[in-house]
């Protein structure tokens, strides 16, 4: 290592940066993404000299990430020497520190937003190893550190938890850092000891359900820890989306308020919600910890509990309809038991719940709950419920995409939906997010958002509309949005049409890897027949529902739709509404276009247009050919040999 007055190789970017902070010309050699890295902490706002309050940012009650990494990074401090090391989380805060942090250990927040370029920033939005020296950085007191930095990812999902960074002072040249392979061996150990804590978890989980679902063979028992999911096949019955909801909920509420066992008798000054935040002394010895109070518990990530897979399955003897799940025959400390209580579900759920806490070694791991079936004291006669359009069709294409967005939504981060206008990715969404209530932006009604990070920052969704519509600055903030929070929840509907401009085009790129296209309504018409019924408004009373001739559903069936579901919908409520005839609808009551049947061949744009001037022709003169081919200025014989061209013309 040398100082910074030693570095020749790093004196044009110091020259670079500082022309930049002056507002000067820059030289051509400044690498781009050093060069973007500076203008977004120009337009978060960030002050190089760190002039004004330094950001604290608020720090969870409990961290399994700092859990299950503090004794595996305490043991590697010793190999440390003169550099530091720090621990984040996956918004960068700062959980855990040791040894001296070279420039200014006031920043407890890591992101571009706060602090502008560094390492961890730079990890956790590549997901790859990244160093950052010297002027690289936007904050004066960084200019003489180097780091090194490592994302940890989540041994089940893949999904980015937080991230390991060694700091030392400023390397000769560029890199590679020396720290690099400490970092690296940090966070391969860190991500060990989480694999071997998520199993112990699934395992106490697993051995609950097990109890509880033993008592009767048709119990309905349901399981989460917000991981894994574990539903018998009575609760199936029983758990309607809504109800699963709400025990998430009841699950998230729990591990977020239950750290320590019933009987600690830790002094009341030591219970408070204090951060979890620590600071060690030394390199290797003891700290100077302040102790969470609250136990949140484990990744946010759920996944359902396969159990039909896996080398080492057994059902459970006494589970009654419990799924076959892998028991592991070693599960540590038996958990404590805890007093159950009834939770309030959702009106209309038509079930109650038991819930009891599920813990381990201290803390609140999970639930599990006891689903009965609610008898209703005064039958009511009431309509029946009928299914969401967003979920209506069984053709194999949308079955598909609904059930890929389904089982995306379970993680709330962001998820993109493709499709032309009207396939339903409107309805789709505000499906998938059921009961929360999400802020809503539409990109056609105002190109300019407004939306501030700061309201989606206790979890409340984003739903935006038309996103191909978005403004120039908008795109370029969402785009800054998701490098910092990737994990955002955000809910986007698109619809292709011209070529993205680059800007625009980074951000499809960044939502491809969630998202999901849906299909047009002429790929699935076997499913017109299912969304007629959910289209029609309501009969009034006394008045039948809508139906439909055979022939007007095959009419429905045969046209292509160019507006989709949407199309569909104006056509069946125009229908319902102005008919002055009653019994099914008929072929002859559709509109012009629908009730046309459509060219037997797949037409270029030319002749389709064609093809609708003859229609529009026929349709003014009463079928009478002559009289068409007159006012369309050809001949009978030309007129004639089009319509047998365009097959489905009578």
């Amino acid at each position: 290592m040398t100082t910074v007055e030693h570095s020749p190789a790093l004196a044009p970017l110091r020259q670079a940066r500082e022309r930049f902070l002056n507002d000067r010309p820059l030289p051509d050699d400044v690498p781009d993404e050093v060069l973007a890295a500076w203008r977004r902490a120009r337009f978060f706002g960030v002050r190089h000299d760190l002039d004004g309050p330094v950001h604290d940012p608020e720090l969870p009650a409990y961290s399994a990430l700092l859990e299950a990494a503090r004794p595996v990074l305490e043991r590697i401090a010793p190999a440390l020497g003169h550099s530091a090391m720090l621990l984040t989380d996956e918004r960068l805060r700062v959980l855990w520190t040791t040894g001296e942090v070279p420039g200014d250990d006031r920043c407890r927040d890591l992101s571009e937003r706060e602090v502008g370029h560094n390492s961890a920033a730079l990890a956790l939005r590549t997901r790859l190893r990244a160093e950052v020296h010297g002027p690289e950085h936007f904050l004066d007191v960084w200019q003489d550190v180097s780091a090194v930095s490592v994302p940890l990812l989540a041994p089940d999902s893949g999904q980015v938890l937080g991230t390991v960074t060694v700091a030392s002072a400023l390397c000769a040249g560029c890199g590679p850092h020396p720290g690099a392979a400490l970092a690296e061996a940090a966070a391969t150990a860190v991500e060990a000891e989480l694999l071997a804590r998520s199993r112990t978890a699934e395992r106490v989980l697993l051995d609950a359900y097990t109890r509880a679902a033993a008592h009767s063979s048709g119990r309905a028992v349901v399981a989460l820890d917000g991981r894994n999911r574990l539903v018998s096949e009575a609760a199936v019955r029983l758990a309607t989306p809504q109800v699963l909801a709400a025990l998430e909920r009841s699950s998230t509420s729990e591990r977020a308020s239950g750290a320590r066992p019933p009987h600690d008798s830790r002094p009341p000054q030591d219970t408070g919600c204090g951060p979890v935040v620590e600071r060690s002394n030394g390199a290797g010895g003891g700290s100077n910890r302040k102790r969470p109070a609250d136990a949140g518990g484990g990744p946010a990530l759920e996944r359902s509990h396969d159990a039909r897979s896996g080398p080492n399955r057994k059902r459970s003897a006494d589970a009654g309809d419990g799924p076959v799940v892998e028991l592991s025959h070693d599960t540590g400390c038996t958990p404590l038991q805890e007093q159950p209580y009834d939770l309030t579900l959702p009106d209309g759920a038509g079930c109650a719940a038991t819930i009891t806490p599920v813990r381990h070694e201290g803390r609140v791991l999970g639930i599990v709950a006891v689903l009965e079936a609610r008898v209703a004291e005064v039958p009511v006669p009431r309509l029946v419920p009928r299914p969401a359009l967003a979920l209506a069709g069984g053709s194999v294409p949308w079955r598909h995409a609904v059930a890929r967005a389904v089982e995306l939504a379970r993680v709330p981060e962001p998820l993109l939906l493709t499709g032309e206008r009207g396939s339903g990715k409107t309805a789709l969404a505000r499906e998938l997010l059921g009961e929360r209530e999400p802020l809503v932006a539409d990109a056609a009604e105002s190109p300019e958002l407004g939306v501030k990070y700061s309201e989606l920052a206790d979890g409340r969704p984003l739903l935006l509309r038309h996103a191909e519509r978005l403004a120039q600055p908008d795109v370029a903030a969402l785009n800054s949005l998701l490098d910092e929070h990737p994990d955002v929840y955000l809910l986007v509907t698109y619809t292709p049409g011209t070529p993205p401009g680059p800007c625009f085009q980074r951000l499809l790129d960044t939502l491809a890897a969630r998202s999901v296209t849906l299909p047009a309504l002429r790929e699935r018409p076997e499913d017109v027949r299912e969304l007629l019924p959910v289209l029609a408004p309501r009969p009034t009373p006394g008045q039948p529902p809508l139906t439909w001739t055979l022939d007007a559903l095959r009419a429905l069936e045969e046209h292509p739709w160019p507006g989709n579901v949407t199309e569909l919908a104006h056509v069946v409520r125009a229908l319902a509404e102005h008919r002055r005839v009653t019994g099914p609808v008929r072929r002859a009551e559709l509109p012009d276009p629908v009730r046309e049947r459509p060219a037997a061949r797949r037409l270029s744009p030319m002749e389709h247009a064609e093809r609708t001037a003859i229609l529009a022709a026929l349709r003014r003169h009463g079928g009478n050919k002559a009289r068409a081919a007159a006012a369309l200025g050809i001949g009978r014989a030309t007129l004639y040999r089009k319509l047998r061209g365009y097959q489905g013309i009578s």
